[in-house]
């Protein structure tokens, strides 16, 4: 890429994308000139040093954070639209919300999304440590999810995995003294569906929440 055709917001789509990919010890001003085809003197005359690129990656990916728009017909809908926004986000930007909490910007990042369900819950009716409660229980339910489906992609093979712990011969009694689930054996052992877990649980939360 010729230097006349370099713009800040280039360089940082680039950078963005090495950072997403490999993380940003990835990220050196030679390896992102490389990728850009370009000198190194001309990604500094854009974007500054490599801690002034960094801090402008942080800056775009909390305002990433503030552009989640929510969906549905009704309030309920409507939460559980920014709290599937709110993770989608956050698990396709692993590594950039990391330099976010390091450079301690976690909370300025969720506010967009915390506003977002303040004027849900206010449509919904309600008001003061009500209304907060939704908002913190939404958020840690987003955040919590997050982190456990990470430490599943991240944690080694498991030996018994879990349709071998839940096959035919192991499958549990309902309650003692009955003949065993076969249906709740045989979808216990199939693979996970992650999306349709967290919102089936934030729909839950949802609900009582609202109720």
């Amino acid at each position: 890429m010729a230097r006349s055709a370099l713009t800040r917001d280039g360089v940082l789509d680039t950078a963005a994308a090495l950072v997403k990919e490999h993380g940003p010890d990835a990220l050196t001003m030679r390896r992102l000139a490389a990728e850009l085809g370009t000198a190194v003197t001309s990604i500094y005359w854009h974007v500054g040093n490599r801690e002034s690129l960094l801090d402008a990656l942080v800056e775009r990916t909390v305002a990433d954070l503030g552009t989640l728009r929510p969906r549905g017909g009704d309030p309920a809908e409507r939460i559980v639209s920014v709290a599937a926004l709110l993770r989608r986000a956050l698990r396709d930007r692993p590594h950039l919300v990391a330099m976010v909490h390091e450079r301690g910007l976690t909370e300025r990042m969720f506010l967009p999304a915390q506003r977002a369900l303040i004027h849900e819950a206010h449509a919904a009716g309600l008001r003061g440590a009500r209304a907060a409660a939704l908002v913190r229980a939404v958020q840690f339910q987003v955040v919590g999810h997050v982190l456990v489906e990470r430490n599943r992609e991240r944690s080694p093979t498991q030996s018994p995995a879990e349709p071998d712990l839940w096959g035919a011969d192991t499958a549990p009694d309902t309650a003692a003294g009955t003949d065993a689930d076969p249906e709740l054996a045989a979808a216990l052992a199939a693979p996970i569906d992650t999306e349709a877990v967290f919102t089936a649980g934030v729909r839950a939360l949802v609900a009582g929440l609202l109720a």
